[in-house]
């Protein structure tokens, strides 16, 4: 006689076959369901793209002189990041070489460097060499000056990055009461009884462009300090370059000094007189015609 848990075998078999295939039949539909759910990288970044652009578009007039200042603040930062380098402000080996043009007593060869190398070094090297027959306290002016100038010439393009940041930062500000003058000619408009979604126009360009203005305004800040603080280090730098090429000049001027005043007080030889063999002093003076 065989057992019951035999007998009832066939039957658990087809109950567990049957949970099986209901287990399978779920999980694919979840499978498909989650991918049918998933957007695509290429959609989502679209979608970036386009609320990014929707964003700027409704900034509006100001919005757009904002995105346009945005580009100059971008240009004139690498424009500037490329000038102030000091292969372009001192060429590498034209301080040392004047320097030794100079101790060897070659002036019109080391204004002829400074020519060959143009650069802002060169410039106050040159202004500095034009002054030397007059005297070294007339070079050491002539190089400050020069330095001065330069630097007030570089500074003139950084400049222009904190005038953007002022503009982008006022241009904020006008957006902003725009956009409340938009919403509250609404409000207006209907009575005092506007919806939210009438005065939510006004309002989102008013943030808009207030956010817009001071993503350009922070960046240029902070670039016109650092390009600033590069400009006064470079210029230093130049100016000291300058000093020590230039002090031969000091040397030459105060070893010429030296040589001429010892020259003159050198006496020279005394005039021959003849000799009378009598004392100057004993003889008697010539008495004119008519003395009694």
């Amino acid at each position: 006689m065989a057992s019951p848990e035999l007998a009832d075998s066939p039957k658990l078999h087809a109950h567990a076959a049957s949970m099986l295939t209901v287990a399978m039949v779920c999980l694919g539909n979840s499978n498909a369901l989650a991918q049918a759910n998933m957007p695509t990288d290429s959609a989502s970044t679209e979608t970036a793209t386009e609320s990014i652009w929707e964003i700027a578009q409704a900034g509006g007039l100001i919005g757009y002189l904002i995105i346009a200042l945005s580009i100059v603040a971008v240009a004139l930062v690498f424009e500037q990041m490329f000038n102030l380098r000091e292969k372009v402000i001192m060429p590498e080996g034209l301080s040392e070489l004047v320097r030794q043009q100079l101790l060897s007593g070659r002036l019109r060869q080391a204004d002829e460097s400074c020519r060959e190398k143009a650069s802002v070094l060169s410039y106050i090297l040159h202004a500095g060499l034009g002054e030397a027959d007059i005297g070294w306290v007339a070079v050491e002016k002539a190089a400050e000056d020069a330095t001065a100038e330069q630097s007030a010439r570089l500074f003139r393009k950084i400049e222009y990055l904190s005038v953007i940041a002022n503009i982008c930062t006022m241009l904020g500000l006008l957006g902003t009461v725009v956009g409340l003058i938009i919403a509250f000619r609404e409000l207006a408009g209907s009575g005092g009884l506007a919806k939210p979604a009438q005065l939510a126009r006004g309002i989102y360009q008013a943030l808009v462009t207030t956010v817009e203005g001071l993503i350009v305004a922070i960046p240029s800040m902070a670039a016109f300090a650092v390009l600033r603080n590069r400009l006064d280090q470079i210029m230093a730098e130049s100016a000291l370059a300058a000093q020590r090429a230039l002090a031969p000049l000091k040397r030459l001027r105060v070893s010429r000094r030296g040589a001429r005043e010892q020259e003159q007080a050198t006496p020279g030889p005394l005039p021959a007189t003849r000799s009378t063999g009598k004392d100057p002093s004993t003889t008697p003076s010539r008495t004119t015609e008519g003395d009694g």
